[in-house]
């Protein structure tokens, strides 16, 4: 043996070294490797520190088990914190780093927390940090923030990229070991479609760690065999490293692939992982067991590990975990691992078997020292074990030399996707521990996940699994016969914990539960296992108590008289491995997550110079500045310009749902306060839709073109909630009901045109003959028309500016078209293009409520609108809104707000009586927008004040301590300008 690298055997290229970095050192390990064995082939026992007393840990388990071995991977921007070592496939330049210690991973100074342990134990937050309260804002919470955490992130953006996607097969098969590929075999001959999924890079699972015969070949041999004959299959789709994580309602899974993870950085066009969501009529699960270790005094020692962990590396690395090596072991399993390790040249010396009695000891460990009956009571060494302090089976104390520790207290099979939709497991006393119960729709479990430990049988129940699932599925055709093994022995003998020994007997690596924290549990009343869980962090790490919770729930049923099954087990939940929430997002991110949305006209805001803003999904012009002409002034320019002349400006962003059918008119009847039934055809009326618990869901304008088609326009801000309640309404509650719905925001672009010279304007761009006079369209007219050559339009007379106005709606391909055409038209009567700000202003000035105002709590009568929820016709929210909690005349009214002294006032703002102290108990209201008036030449405001319809002429507080503001008000009603709206009618 050359170091700590076997001179022959395993699956590695010895042809193919790599270099890579662990804690900024530089080492090489070869291709095959993980992380785990390259560092271990170099001498590397010291990985990482535990959370909470920062002990020095080593590698523990070979897969998604490991509680120690957390490194931060990558560097830069690709850091990746709380990677299991022993699942990172080792490639040419990588960078690794241990983590949670300072100033280094060999000299940590947080291992004090190790010397006052006493000060820690289980539930010691819980005590703590109550007194004096003062101190947890100040010193506890950030404390306990610095704290908290094991990895650091980048704090960059992701560079890479993710996906998601959907695939659909008549069988899932979870897991590519023994049974899987069985499973699999047999589905896919039967002519199934089938997904294979493994989380590992390899077919085969324990085949690739452990010496087996399968039929006339080893067993590596068949794993080889049976993937190249499923890749061959048309019908079957593998795919490696790709770990199903959760089961779901249906037959969906969710599961991640690993596409690039093992590589520097991904090629381009190539994603780093994609979640996937499986759809499968059958599942077989397949995923194996667990090993359990047993509990006794300093087993988190460095060089303490699990056996199938130490077998692993032997077998598939050909690496030794040490140069004097102990077995100790409850299980049949743990001298097959013994003989494994010694037969790939490994020196085991000594094989400690706590059952009594001799066993038939393998030909492998005929040089090995065997103790029957024995117990390891303590393992010795800090950094790194030196020997383990055995109890021998006369009773006596014995100190045996070991610089590895492989331990095998039996094994709990994967049964985790079996209970993410609430189904619970039943306890095995034969194999003392949980297997399946009740399993959901569809799925079967099979090899050691279903508690058949030996390979014989796992290959066995594969094959019927997959066989009986592509029958459930209707494929009859021949499966062929089972894989043929040797039946080995598996036997086990409950051990769960070997009390004495002078350190800490640990529970819970990761967390640092220890034996003495579930005794103080059990003394303190949590002796569920739920309670249990979350007063000691028991099985709360990153390995979900893969290797924990078993021996912490035998260790309470001991201390409370129990047994295991009476004292439960936490109900698992998905996912079952850590999921990136990137992953989850996929092509969803920064602007894939909402992509922005362009009006129509936005080419035009662009060519004019327009200072743009994201409005919900929209990117709106806000502004169109002039030189030298910040926002305030330009918009202050543009609300002019539409009092003086003409203002034109887009209003695509509006929702628009066309109504057709007989019913169409009964059905906006039911949906609106309005009594939209006798609007008549060419006519528009405002509209007030109601929640069904009273408050304002939105407003807006309903057109009715014709004696069955109308058209509903809803605020940019609940566009999307209104046409999904229109739909429920429809489909669910009046299914009855002759109409369709159809949206069309993005069908049309509307352009509002307003301003005293609008009519003029607008006879310059419709086409000849269109009469556009007030007698032809009157106030709240609509009419469809044909404009700039032949172009199709509706014309709204409806104004939100208070000054005469038209909406007037084109086809969006030609919507730029029209917003160049009225420019162009009306450039010489003063008409200008105006943003969200001037319409801002415009609107407050009016006294019209937006999405400020309209918050989803307020009611009609809130917004001055009573009379219209107190109208005789039925409609949704009707009875509601006449609670008379709704009605209270102290309820906050809308008001309107006019600064004394010129002051400036803003949004968000609080009132209060005029001389009251700002305290929240003589609050009465709150400023909802606030905006310059250019035709008063002051600051106004729109608010809610308690009973404000009845303040009129009251001077109130206006205090905006967050913004350092305190200014008087005068209460007056919403409206600022032409109160009986004789503009809009001109």
């Amino acid at each position: 043996m050359s170091g700590w690298r076997l001179p022959s055997g395993g699956l590695v290229d010895r042809g193919r070294p790599l270099d890579f970095r662990f804690d900024g050192r530089r080492y090489t390990g070869l291709a095959g490797d993980t992380l785990a064995s390259a560092l271990t082939a170099n001498g590397v026992r010291l990985l990482g520190r535990s959370f909470k007393y920062h002990r020095p840990r080593g590698l523990f388990a070979a897969g998604p088990d490991e509680p120690n071995a957390l490194v931060e991977l990558r560097a830069g921007a690709r850091r990746e914190p709380n990677t299991r070592a022993s699942e990172v496939e080792l490639f040419e330049g990588l960078e690794a780093a241990s983590q949670n210690r300072f100033p280094s991973l060999a000299f940590d100074l947080m291992g004090v927390n190790s010397i006052v342990s006493p000060l820690l134990a289980a539930g010691f937050y819980y005590k703590t940090f109550k007194w004096p309260s003062a101190f947890w804002e100040r010193v506890y919470e950030p404390l306990i923030r610095r704290a908290a955490g094991l990895g650091r992130l980048s704090g960059a953006p992701d560079p890479d990229a993710y996906e998601t996607a959907t695939v659909h097969a008549d069988v899932l098969v979870v897991g590519g070991g023994p049974a899987g590929l069985a499973a699999a075999l047999a589905a896919g001959r039967a002519g199934a479609r089938v997904i294979l999924a493994e989380r590992d890079a390899h077919f085969g699972g324990r085949l690739l760690s452990e010496r087996h015969v399968i039929g006339e070949g080893d067993g590596l041999a068949f794993a080889r065999a049976a993937a190249d004959e499923l890749a061959a299959m048309p019908n079957v789709r593998l795919m490696p490293r790709t770990t199903v994580f959760g089961v779901y309602d249906g037959g969906s899974h969710g599961a991640l692939e690993k596409v690039a993870d093992h590589l520097p950085e991904p090629p381009p066009g190539l994603p780093r992982q994609r979640a996937w969501t499986i759809v499968a009529r059958r599942s077989v699960v397949a995923t194996g067991s667990v090993e359990r270790p047993v509990v006794f005094s300093a087993n988190d020692t460095p060089g303490v590990m699990l056996a199938s962990a130490m077998r692993g590396l032997a077998v598939r690395h050909a690496v030794a975990a040490g140069r004097r090596v102990a077995v100790f072991t409850a299980t049949d399993d743990g001298w097959a691992a013994a003989a494994d390790m010694a037969a790939a040249g490994v020196p085991v010396s000594t094989v400690i078997d706590a059952r009594p009695g001799r066993r038939p000891v393998p030909p492998e460990l005929a040089a090995a020292r065997v103790i029957a009956g024995g117990l390891v009571r303590e393992a010795i060494g800090g950094r790194s074990l030196s020997t383990i302090e055995v109890v021998l089976p006369g009773g006596g104390v014995e100190r045996i030399p070991c610089d590895a520790l492989a331990v095998s207290g039996g094994h709990q099979p994967d049964i985790q996707l079996a209970g993410h939709l609430g189904h619970r497991p039943a306890w095995n006393d034969g194999l003392s521990a949980f297997v399946a119960g009740e399993l959901p729709p569809g799925q079967r479990l099979a090899g050691a996940a279903a508690g058949r430990l030996s390979l014989a049988a796992c290959l066995a129940d594969g094959h019927a699994a997959g066989r009986d699932a592509a029958a459930d599925c209707g494929f009859a055709a021949p499966s062929g016969e089972a894989p043929r093994a040797k039946d080995e022995p598996s036997a086990v003998s409950a051990l769960f914990h070997v009390p004495g020994g002078r350190g800490k007997a640990f529970v819970d690596l990761q967390h640092d539960v220890t034996a003495d924290d579930v005794a103080l549990a059990a003394r303190e009343g949590y002796v569920a296992a739920e309670h249990l869980k979350r007063y000691t962090t028991l099985g709360m790490a990153t390995d979900q108590g893969r290797t924990s919770n078993l021996n912490g729930l035998a260790i309470l049923a001991a201390l409370t008289g129990r047994t295991i099954p009476e004292a439960g087990l936490p109900r698992g939940r998905p996912p079952t491995a850590p999921v990136a929430i990137a992953a989850l997002a996929g092509a969803h991110r920064g602007r894939h997550f909402r992509p922005t949305r362009l009006p129509p006209t936005h080419e035009v805001a662009v060519e004019r110079g327009a200072s743009f803003i994201e409005a919900g999904a929209w990117l709106r012009a806000a502004y169109f500045p002039a030189e030298g002409e910040d926002w305030l002034a330009a918009a202050t320019r543009e609300a002019a310009a539409v009092r003086r002349a003409a203002g034109v400006t887009e209003m695509s962003t509006l929702g628009k749902v066309e109504v057709f059918g007989p019913d169409a008119a009964a059905f906006l009847q039911r949906l609106y306060a309005n009594a939209i039934d006798r609007l008549k055809v060419g006519r528009c009326a405002y509209g007030l839709m109601l929640r069904e618990d009273g408050f304002v869901m939105d407003d807006g304008t309903v057109a009715r073109l014709g004696d069955r088609h109308f058209v509903v326009t809803c605020s940019t801000a609940h566009a999307a909630d209104v046409f999904e309640h229109m739909e429920f309404c429809r489909q669910v509650l009046w299914p009855e009901m002759d109409l369709t719905l159809q949206s069309v925001t993005e069908a049309f672009a509307p352009l509002a045109l307003a301003g005293p010279r609008a009519r003029d304007i607008l006879a310059r761009v419709v086409d000849p003959g269109v009469d556009v006079s007030a007698e032809a369209l009157p106030f709240l007219g609509c009419l469809e028309v044909t404009l700039l050559g032949g172009v199709p339009a509706r014309i709204f007379r409806i104004s939100f500016s208070g000054e005469l106005a038209f909406e007037i709606a084109v086809p969006a391909r030609r919507g730029a078209d029209l917003m160049r055409a009225i420019l162009a038209r009306g450039a010489d009567l003063g008409v200008a293009p105006y943003g969200l700000e001037a319409l801002n202003i415009l609107r407050i000035e009016k006294g019209h409520p937006a999405g400020a105002e309209l918050d989803g709590r307020v009611t009609a009568h809130d917004l001055g609108l009573g009379a219209m929820a107190e109208r005789a016709h039925d409609c949704i929210g009707r009875t509601l809104a006449l609670r008379p909690a709704l009605t209270d005349p102290g309820r906050p009214r809308l008001v309107g707000l006019s600064p004394l002294d010129g002051a400036r006032i803003r949004s968000g703002a609080h009132l209060l009586p005029r001389d009251a102290a700002v305290v929240a108990g003589n609050d009465q209201g709150w400023v909802t927008s606030a905006a310059f008036s250019p035709e008063l030449g002051r600051w106004i405001a729109l608010g809610y004040l308690a009973g404000g319809h009845l303040r009129h002429g009251e001077v109130v507080r206006v205090a905006d301590p967050l913004r350092g503001s305190d200014a008087l008000a005068t209460v007056g009603p919403p409206c600022f300008i032409d109160p009986k709206g004789e503009r809009a009618r001109g």
